[in-house]
């Protein structure tokens, strides 16, 4: 509505000083005060003539999202009700039950337990179905309200009524409520003698407890993957920490500066605990944020070699102010910068245009449009060995690997969309799950003696079908064969964890793993993508 419009040019510049009076970002105390009583004239007219109701909850936030759209891509509204997740996302942990969970046909399934939760400890187990929460109906209940029931405080009580194969009555669990991890290493284990593979997917409050824990369990002596490819970032504290453990003492990591926002260097004094093993980072397109100040610091102080696709290009520092309804806002008040003067974040026009969404992906999948963009960006030297990298936005590979644009996953794509896969597999995996533990006790066993029933790839197109997922053989190809090997990871995850699945999906194919390996198990070659240029 053209009214909204209005009322955008003013609003967001306003509310946060109201609850802040003392805080003035932009212009003069004097046209804030008149601004100010320009919407509150305007808002109260609106209020007493409007032809209809007006509904100020819905307008104001309406009209919040649009003044920031024309600022930044990254400026950002939160409601009250998003608040609650981001809150869990980066605290590292929220209180519930401790299950992972499916609706499959209206019935709220287990798929697996949390180890060492309320749910393992009283003995509830994958495949259970509960029926009733709280003796209240849980069937047909939807996702988000399976959230807003299971959890709840530290220390509460729920009561679960559950249905178990084979047994005649069902079961009812009194559950205690306790914190439940929400862990950011998806996968680490021993990739090459003494070399570790370690996955993060986030960086939040615990991300580097994990990974600690996780470069000792793959006992990497010798030299350590990291995989940072889909990390869309987090916290600022931790990824200044990851940079920090991988350097030497005293080395910058980031800095950050805006109008408001006098240049501030972050790093540390000490060196890392993993300062001097071979290092690889593998990054691509949706490498983002914090995971951008890592792989820059790494190859800004020639400390590893990184592998993949250029990174998304966001480098702006928010500040998130809460609102009065415990909703917030999230301010763009400074750019983050490698420690070789690079911004990290891409040029941007006229706020949140499509064509700034687009951009990082056509750098990942058209070279020509890639080495077209590079040939204008500005170049750096790398503080050790003064290597040229460039800035202008992102973080550039080192060994570039083009994604494969030539295979067909679109029918695959469609029916995980459609969550046809995911359901299938638990339903396999609710009738099967009892034979395959006894026959593949170990996962070592599993992988070299398990293959998926004949009948799977049937099953799939027929449950496609039901599911709007139209199957033509002419565009689909060998897509499902191709793709074998993702259904048997998926079934090894849901009996071991995610470790086991990115086993298999490494071991049939990943081009920017492979590379890294080669390399990090070379050390010739490994020192000479580090080396100082020739003159």
């Amino acid at each position: 509505m053209r009214i909204r419009r209005v009322l955008t040019i003013v609003l967001f510049a306003l509310l946060p000083f109201v609850a802040t009076a003392q805080m003035v970002i932009g212009g003069s105390e004097q046209e804030v005060e008149q601004s100010l009583r320009k919407f509150n004239q305007f808002f109260y007219y609106l209020d007493a003539l409007y032809v209809d109701t007006v509904d100020h909850s819905s307008v104001t936030e309406e009209a919040i999202r649009a003044v920031l759209a024309e600022l930044d891509p990254h400026s950002a509204y939160v409601t009250a009700e998003e608040m609650v997740d981001v809150e869990n996302e980066f605290s590292g942990s929220f209180s519930g039950v401790g299950i992972e969970f499916d609706i499959l046909n209206d019935t709220l399934s287990v798929v697996s337990t949390i180890a060492g939760g309320p749910s393992e400890q009283l003995g509830m187990v994958a495949g259970d179905k509960i029926i009733a929460i709280d003796s209240e109906s849980a069937v047909g209940i939807t996702q988000n309200d399976v959230r807003k029931r299971l959890r709840g405080p530290k220390g509460s009580v729920v009561e679960l009524d559950v249905v178990r194969r084979g047994m005649k009555e069902p079961l009812r669990f009194r559950v205690v409520r306790d914190d439940i991890p929400i862990e950011t290493v998806d996968a680490a284990y021993q990739i090459a003698p003494n070399i570790g593979y370690v996955k993060v997917n986030r960086f939040a409050d615990n991300t580097m407890d994990e990974l600690r824990e996780a470069i000792n369990k793959t006992g990497a002596t010798e030299g350590l993957i990291l995989d940072l490819r889909g990390n869309g970032g987090g916290l600022l504290t931790q990824a200044v920490e990851m940079g920090s453990f991988f350097l030497p003492a005293g080395k910058k990591v980031v800095s950050i500066e805006g109008r408001s926002v006098p240049k501030t260097n972050y790093g540390s004094e000490l060196a890392g605990d993993y300062s001097k093993p071979r290092l690889v980072v593998l990054i691509d397109s949706s490498s983002a944020s914090a995971s951008e100040i890592v792989s820059g610091a790494v190859q800004d102080w020639d400390r590893g070699v990184l592998i993949g696709q250029p990174t998304y290009g966001k480098g702006l520092v928010q500040r998130q102010i809460p609102l009065s309804d415990n909703s917030a806002v999230r301010i763009t008040v400074a750019h983050y910068y490698t420690p070789s003067g690079r911004a990290i974040q891409r040029p941007y026009e006229n706020g949140k245009a499509e064509e700034y969404y687009i951009d990082h992906v056509r750098r990942s999948v058209d070279e020509h449009y890639r080495d077209s963009v590079n040939q204008n960006l500005p170049a750096y030297r790398t503080l050790n060995s003064g290597r040229t990298v460039y800035g202008g936005g992102g973080v550039e590979p080192d060994l570039y690997i083009p994604i494969d644009t030539t295979r067909n996953f679109a029918y695959w794509s469609a029916l995980s969309g459609a969550g046809v896969i995911n359901e299938l597999v638990n339903v396999y995996l609710d009738e099967e799950r009892g034979r395959l533990e006894r026959r593949y006790p170990t996962f070592e066993a599993f992988v070299e003696g398990y293959s998926l029933p004949d009948d799977f790839q049937q099953r799939l197109i027929d449950l496609g079908e039901e599911r709007g997922v139209a199957y033509n053989p002419d565009k689909v190809g060998n897509s499902l064969s191709d793709t074998a090997y993702l259904l048997k990871a998926l079934v090894a995850r849901k009996l071991w964890g995610t470790t086991e699945y990115y086993r298999i999906v490494h071991a049939n194919e990943d081009p920017e793993l492979d590379m890294a390996i080669d390399v990090i198990c070379s050390p010739e070659r490994y020192y000479e993508l580090l080396a100082p240029p020739a003159e």
